[in-house]
């Protein structure tokens, strides 16, 4: 049967936000076709949670993009690990569930993002959510109970949880039963895109139902340009085995490449900066300046202890253990491979001035990189830790007219002059955290970064911080008449009609925390704005709850 070439909405993408908005139009009665040029995600490297550090780091199921040299990082590569799979960037992510704070939605929507701030979005977070942790604490009033994302807890068995939750509580700071509930600040359980051992992605939660029950379609190719004629998106044009051919939409086109895909394909459209675009022999449809800017991203280092009991997951470290955790998996959906091991975490204030949270942790039993690459010998436990907001913007530029080609990023981390003095504070609170006495029996000795002068920690920083993989920003959304914005606040693309980017890339500054959680909530409302139908209605009990107590 040939593939068909023709339906009412054209999506590219099928990750966090471009499944939800397949699942919604489907549901909707339209017919939906699906551009992704990623395979499958079958098979326990990304199904199984424990196997979070392989899939970001294949080729097979990542785009391997890496940035520029970095000006404030010593002039190093940072690696930008992208899904090029099936659920795009949530088959391949650490399944960390944050929703952000509300102090982010209502910067949103005072930058032109109208009707973005928390009271609008809450409805689409709890729509998107069936919430496991109800038994586990917190308001389950703030939560969804019945939506395609099942959202859950690890059993956080490993002693070294309990003890991180406690030295949390004994270094100062508060305890919060639900971060995505209430109140937000705090130490406490993390929630996961995990269910019954298996990884959540969007592929699962969305794009599968909306195939089977919608009669979504799903097509593998490049997308290389929108089609665009007299002003408006037609169409996409695809690579495919059968050389280039033409996909046309009858009502809409949508971008939800991702972060660095969707800018990237606008620019290869001509719409983006005029002159960069014509210097390449790029038509210009559209001249957007703000296409490929306003790039940002969250850093992170990560606080390593040696652990003076064999208690951490260093005991499965090995062949041996990797497999047996691995059968474990495969036969029963248990163990350690049913966990994504991140299972508590805080946001914090890193100062008394901070409005709300602006430090992040990540809590690991065991001390090993995030891409499993270089593991400390022997037993240990770490904190991730990292301002979450930062002044510093990066870019998305082409290098060459060929849309197979990689794009130039750069994000200038560590460029804006508040960066080194919040890296030191967050650096400095992990530490501080770690050496308390829940951890006495535990604790050996600090082996990363060992410093707490600011010249040594400012050293290690810029030897060793490593990007959470979280870019967003670079079509940033923002009122019409504003000259820098790339969509408006109902994701249309200024200045081309029936065109929308719906994911992460509009983002106009990024959330406190990982970003999965609201690009599907992105995906989630831009369906409602695209369908024209009523939105979901504010939550008026967030209107005050911007700032927390400190």
């Amino acid at each position: 049967m040939a593939e068909p070439r023709k339906a009412d909405y054209v999506i590219v993408g099928s990750g966090s936000a471009g499944a939800a908005l397949a699942y919604r139009l489907g549901e909707a009665g339209h017919s939906v076709l699906v551009v992704e040029y990623g395979g499958s995600d079958a098979g326990p490297l990304i199904q199984m949670p424990g196997a979070l550090s392989y899939p970001m780091n294949m080729a097979h199921y990542d785009w391997g993009y890496a940035t520029e040299p970095e000006p404030g990082l010593g002039g190093r590569r940072l690696a930008c690990p992208r899904g090029k799979v099936i659920g795009g960037s949530s088959s391949i992510n650490g399944m960390v569930y944050v929703r952000g704070h509300a102090g982010d939605f209502a910067h949103w929507a005072e930058s032109g993002a109208r009707g973005w701030d928390y009271a609008h979005v809450l409805p689409y977070f709890r729509r998107m959510e069936q919430w496991h942790g109800a038994g586990d604490g917190g308001d389950p009033s703030w939560r969804g109970t019945d939506g395609p994302l099942h959202v859950s807890r690890g059993p956080r068995a490993n002693p070294l949880i309990g003890a991180f939750l406690k030295a949390g509580q004994e270094a100062g700071h508060p305890y919060t039963a639900d971060y995505n509930g209430a109140v937000q600040e705090g130490v406490g359980p993390f929630d996961t895109t995990i269910w019954q051992g298996r990884r959540w992605s969007t592929a699962n939660a969305y794009l599968r139902p909306a195939v089977a029950r919608f009669g979504v379609k799903i097509l593998r190719g490049l997308a290389t340009r929108v089609v665009i004629e007299e002003g408006r998106a037609r169409g996409v044009m695809l690579r495919t085995r059968e050389g280039e051919i033409r996909i046309d939409a009858t009502r809409e086109v949508i971008l939800a490449a991702g972060a660095i895909n969707s800018p990237k394909l606008l620019l290869h459209s001509g719409i983006g900066p005029g002159r960069a675009l014509q210097a390449l022999g790029i038509e210009v449809v559209a001249d957007r300046p703000g296409v490929g800017r306003n790039l940002q991203d969250h850093l992170e280092v990560y606080v390593q202890a040696a652990c003076r009991e064999p208690v951490s997951l260093y005991s499965y470290w090995n062949l041996f253990g990797k497999a047996r955790v691995g059968a474990e998996w495969l036969f029963r959906k248990s163990g350690p491979g049913a966990t994504n091991q991140i299972e508590a975490g805080a946001f914090l204030r890193s100062s008394p001035e901070a409005e709300y949270p602006d430090v992040q942790f990540h809590f690991i039993p065991i001390a090993v990189r995030y891409d499993g690459k270089a593991s400390a010998q022997g037993h240990g436990f770490q904190i991730h830790t990292g301002p979450m907001r930062s002044e510093a913007r990066g870019h998305i530029t082409l290098s060459t007219p060929d849309p197979a080609a990689p794009p130039s990023i750069r994000f200038n981390y560590m460029t804006a002059p508040e960066d080194w003095r919040d890296f030191r504070r967050a650096t400095r609170m992990a530490q501080t955290v770690l050496r308390q006495p829940a951890f006495a029996r535990y604790f050996d000795h600090e082996i990363q970064p060992g410093v707490e002068s600011d010249e040594g920690i400012d050293a290690f920083v810029r030897e060793h911080a490593e990007s959470a993989y979280h870019p967003c920003g670079a079509c940033r959304m923002g009122a019409a008449d504003d000259p820098m914005a790339v969509v408006d606040p109902e994701t249309r693309v200024i200045g081309v009609r029936g065109l929308r980017v719906s994911d992460s890339s509009i983002f106009p500054r990024i959330t406190y925390g990982n970003l999965n959680a609201p690009s599907i909530m992105v995906g989630e409302k831009a369906a409602d704005h695209v369908l024209g139908q009523g939105m979901l209605a504010a939550d008026e009990r967030v209107r005050e709850r911007v700032a927390e107590p400190a």
